[in-house]
């Protein structure tokens, strides 16, 4: 018989942090707390896994790729079977069907650690997935659904033990890493009013690579859209419907010339 070994994986976010201090206040077993960490985290994410980790009083254990995301965004030449892109560099932007940086960066990164783990221990993996999204859920154990957490309930608790992230909560409703292409137009439009440098710097990667960073759109493109929403507005005009697209189709086209 192996010996136990309980496993909590710690994103950072609301849930999974609000999962790791509920367990530890109601004494739940807890030998390992494993943070996979992407390099594209909000700076005030590491800060709040540093708080978290002097607040529980327990080290963290630290992950992260041996390849950065740079490297395999630009540099890493993939075997592809698609003939078209043999001589294209690097992964590019992720897509729908090709989260390769989710793959790469953190789920293999775990699962190699656990599976060194596994020789020795018998695995009991907790993760924290909320009771409002059961689509999600896997063959893991779920604190957050046995206690019927919501999503609001595990931010709520996590502020009542004085954890605000710095305020990333307040801006947008998942917070993961930054440059994601698979987060909603809203989020885009949050990431670049609050974090301008890091909108700058994602318009940067966009020109250096050979996939745009949307199927429809372009980084540069996504910024004269938002900044013709912002004139709009300005003006009291609705930034959607046939008339806004029609104009932003002219607007586009301009920029262009």
């Amino acid at each position: 018989m192996k010996t136990p070994l309980h496993v909590v994986s710690l994103s950072g976010g609301k849930d999974s942090t609000a999962m790791l201090l509920r367990m530890l206040e109601e004494g739940w077993p807890v030998d390992i707390i494993l943070f996979c960490d992407t390099g594209l985290e909000f700076e005030a994410m590491y800060r709040h896994i540093n708080k978290l980790e002097q607040y529980i009083g327990r080290p963290i254990t630290r992950l992260k790729s041996q390849q950065s995301f740079e490297y395999l965004f630009f540099e890493h030449s993939p075997k592809r079977k698609n003939p078209v892109l043999r001589d294209k560099k690097g992964f590019s932007w992720p897509g729908p069907r090709n989260r390769w940086c989710t793959a790469t960066l953190k789920t293999r990164v775990i699962n190699s650690y656990l599976k060194s783990l596994e020789k020795e221990y018998e695995l009991i993996h907790y993760v924290g997935i909320a009771a409002d999204e059961p689509q999600r859920i896997r063959d893991r154990q779920y604190p957050l659904i046995e206690w019927g957490m919501t999503e609001a309930d595990c931010l709520a608790y996590c502020r009542e033990r004085g954890f605000d992230w710095e305020g990333l909560y307040d801006i947008f409703h998942r917070v993961s890493c930054w440059c994601c292409p698979l987060q909603s137009f809203d989020e885009m439009r949050k990431l670049r009013k609050h974090f301008p440098e890091l909108w700058e710097q994602l318009q940067r990667w966009d020109k250096m690579t050979w996939r745009s960073y949307l199927k429809n759109y372009t980084a540069e493109q996504l910024e004269i859209r938002f900044a013709f929403e912002d004139e709009c507005l300005a003006q009291g005009l609705p930034i959607k419907g046939k008339a806004f697209f029609s104009a932003l189709k002219e607007k586009l086209k301009e920029c262009e010339e």
